[in-house]
């Protein structure tokens, strides 16, 4: 990330292009490296729901990252839609965003934050940045089932 200007993590209304192109391009990918029915990724209408909160990252005016926090009940929540733009990886806007994350769920009063992530090459860094931040390998929750292309994660807060 550039140190000028810093970067930036706003809630977004998910009506911008640039934030359908980003999450247009985290669909493509998921179903390129997982089987369809283990897709777990939402489209823009899905993260359009009152129990999610979806947050841009920006560095200046360029969308670097993306990211949403949707309640499962008042003590529970789930990452979704977590994303670092094409050419912006390896900077440190994906840490940045899961600890944006945390801090929330924290100040909401979580006493629990987990995931679903694939199992696929594609995904090992994501999980290893998951795992950087303290979240360990559990069981489906909510509504997933048990899936050998998907990995259960979660953090006590």
């Amino acid at each position: 990330m550039s140190s000028q200007p810093p970067l930036h993590i706003t809630v977004d209304d998910l009506a911008g292009p640039e934030i359908a192109a980003l999450l247009t391009q985290h669909l493509a990918d998921m179903y390129a490296n997982s089987p369809e029915d283990s897709v777990h990724a939402l489209d823009l209408d899905k993260l359009r729901k009152p129990e999610i909160t979806f947050w841009a990252a920006r560095d200046g005016d360029a969308l670097v990252g993306c990211t949403a926090l949707k309640e499962l009940d008042p003590t529970h929540g789930e990452i979704k839609s977590m994303r670092t733009a094409d050419g912006h990886t390896g900077r440190g806007i994906a840490a940045a965003l899961l600890a944006h994350l945390i801090a929330e769920a924290r100040a909401r009063g979580y006493t629990r934050l987990s995931l679903e992530t694939g199992t696929a090459d594609f995904f090992a860094p994501a999980v290893r940045l998951y795992q950087r931040h303290g979240f360990d390998f559990c069981g489906p929750f909510a509504d997933y089932t048990a899936d050998p292309h998907s990995y259960f994660m979660t953090l006590e807060l």
